[in-house]
């Protein structure tokens, strides 16, 4: 996509800080992180909304929810984590394409609507 940000990430049009990559997605800190530890992990392939997948998404979005769990000691996940994917303006997604939040580091309360 275009003007998608995060496509610009992983195609190396905007400079970010890669700490994971692979050939279905990249992982860097957020800039605007919620907890101590918080990721983003964002599938290579352009698509907004879960919705939108395609088979193949699917398979790929399983085989980077499986990395981010072997990714633990990299990441900080040992003593748990939060995985978050915000689905369209009422949910707070702010990037136009489909990312995974990764946040642990800290205890986490629920807070439900």
């Amino acid at each position: 996509m275009e003007n998608c940000l995060f496509c610009k990430f992983v195609n190396r049009e905007y400079k970010t800080d890669i700490v994971f990559e692979n050939d279905d997605f990249i992982m860097f800190k957020d800039i605007n992180p919620v907890a101590k530890n918080h990721f983003l992990a964002v599938p290579k392939r352009h698509f907004k909304y879960l919705a939108e997948m395609t088979e193949d998404d699917a398979n790929m979005l399983g085989r980077i929810m499986k990395k981010i769990s072997e990714l633990k000691d990299l990441l900080g996940l040992e003593n748990g984590y939060r995985l978050v994917i915000n689905q369209g303006d009422d949910a707070g997604q702010t990037v136009p394409h489909l990312h995974i939040h990764v946040l642990s580091g800290q205890k986490m309360e629920w807070h439900p609507a």
